[in-house]
């Protein structure tokens, strides 16, 4: 019989009631910030003010993100209107028990940086909680509004929102039943990134103890860079490059030009510039090296020994944006791989490593496979090397297993693996029907572990030995992980 009184928890604003599930309870939409919208609208995040009474936390609050992502369908992120868009999400299977101290995950999604909602299912929290697991999913601004270069404003404001994030979770997670000296932090993709990043800043030194990066895409633009993207999306809107000029437009005339500040060359009459601009310049709205908040690159910075006390566990799945040129095969099967790179800036000597690397790949497999490698798996190979430098505890993986509907491992295909939620809706869009539970065991599994003790299970890299464990069916270890990759590597460092 369920319990009909909802679990109330006390905040340091005010307290929350949420809503009980089947051993565990959900917390939805709690504010840990004021909303970003007029004086604070381009303004560092401001604590949320105390509340009287009980709050209602059965539902998710608003999200940052308007409009999902076109390109990226594959988990479903709704989007939620209104202004109070910084919340987290608390799932537990220990409301106001403060003695139960339980590991904490605290998870960052993914969608490049312009989009994702901490509201999809897929990063509910429940099977963590079931294995003992306090999870908080946490929202950001994205975009412009997050990342973007305004000559009166601070840098970073989606950077200084995972901070004040974490913060809260920091001061109030013990009164859900989770230990604030045992924090992981993880996220996907963009997400994933963001974790990256967090180890390079020393302000988040103290806010977490563990780190998970799955198919880390880490952005890192110059000061120089994003201030010409930002001039660029003021002259566009025909305002001020000020915080008073920019607040005159409203959120969706940003977002247009935002997309049209970002726009390739030659991205109307070709449908490759994106590609190009993926493999030259990577994520155009993303962290800026501002030399405070974000002192240096994310590789230079963990080669340094930034964030070396703290556990990493990173990798990505073997096809992430592979199958990004399958639509293209058949008008590139007459175009040379060599040219294809070579017209996307790519160095002659790369091309030719790449390419002996991959002897039996068509155009669009060699190209959408050095996307791949470009964006994920090269940097995922980086990090780890310069954190064996600093003798830093890092473990690295390949998600292998192929999806039974498209044949590949795919980007967002692991995701319900970690979170051990095969059943979920979308899934089997993804993964094909009936995706092999033992393959979820062993990754979630990995996941908690790490988690728990800051050991997934295999060997870590040094700085003479580089094993992956390579998630498949059966997983297995492997040395040498991501040789494939290197060429890009060398062409990055």
């Amino acid at each position: 019989m369920s319990n009909p009184t909802p679990p109330v928890v006390p905040t340091a604003s005010g307290r929350v009631a949420g809503v009980w599930r089947h051993g565990s309870a959900a917390f939805l939409g709690i504010p840990f910030a004021e909303a970003p919208v007029g004086d604070l609208r381009f303004a560092a995040p401001v604590p949320h003010a105390p509340w009287d009474g009980v709050r209602d936390a059965s539902a998710y609050g608003p999200t940052p993100q308007r409009v999902a992502l076109a390109e990226v369908t594959a988990i479903p992120e709704p989007s939620i209107p209104g202004d109070s868009t910084l919340n987290v999400n608390v799932f537990t299977p220990a409301p106001g028990d403060t003695a139960a101290k339980l590991p904490v995950l605290v998870y960052i999604h993914g969608g490049g940086f312009v989009a994702g909602s901490p509201a999809s299912p897929w990063y509910d929290g429940r099977a963590f909680n079931r294995d003992g697991v306090v999870t908080v999913s946490v929202s950001y601004r994205l975009g412009f509004d997050g990342f973007g270069w305004i000559e009166d404003a601070p840098a970073n404001r989606a950077v200084l929102d995972w901070l004040l994030a974490l913060e809260w979770v920091r001061d109030n997670v013990a009164r859900f039943g989770g230990d604030p000296d045992a924090v992981t932090i993880a996220g996907q993709s963009a997400g994933g990134g963001a974790v990256l990043t967090l180890l390079g800043v020393p302000r988040a030194a103290g806010l977490f103890h563990r780190a998970i990066s799955i198919s880390g895409a880490a952005g890192g633009l110059a000061v120089d860079e994003a201030e010409t993207l930002g001039r660029r999306v003021a002259e566009l809107g025909g305002v001020e490059p000020t915080r008073a000029g920019l607040s005159t437009l409203d959120e969706q005339t940003i977002l247009g030009l935002q997309a049209r500040a970002t726009a390739p060359d030659g991205a109307d009459g070709d449908p490759l510039a994106g590609i190009g601009q993926l493999i030259s310049g990577g994520l155009t709205w993303s962290p800026v090296i501002d030399g405070d908040l974000l002192p240096q690159p994310v590789v230079d910075a963990l080669r340094d020994g930034a964030g070396a006390d703290k556990s990493l566990l990173l990798g990505a799945t073997d096809q992430e944006f592979t199958g990004a040129l399958t639509p293209f095969r058949e008008q590139l099967a007459t175009v040379p791989a060599a040219a294809l790179l070579s017209s996307f800036g790519v160095p002659e000597a790369t091309i030719g490593a790449y390419s002996a690397a991959h002897p039996d790949a068509d155009t669009a497999d060699l190209v959408g496979q050095f996307v791949t490698d470009t964006l994920f798996r090269a940097p995922a190979l980086a990090v780890a090397l310069a954190r064996g430098q600093a003798d830093a505890p890092t473990w690295l993986y390949r998600f292998a297993w192929r999806s039974g509907a498209n044949g590949t491992a795919s980007h967002c295909l692991d995701v319900p693996f970690w979170f051990d939620g095969l059943d979920l809706e979308r899934v089997e869009d993804l993964a094909g029907a009936n995706p092999p539970q033992s393959l979820a065991d062993d990754v979630h599994g990995a996941a908690v572990s790490f988690i728990r003790t800051g050991e997934p299970g295999w060997a870590p890299v040094t700085s003479a030995v580089r094993t992956a464990h390579v998630f498949d069916t059966p997983s297995h270890d492997e040395a040498g992980a991501f040789a494939d990759a290197e060429p890009v590597l060398a062409q990055r460092v």
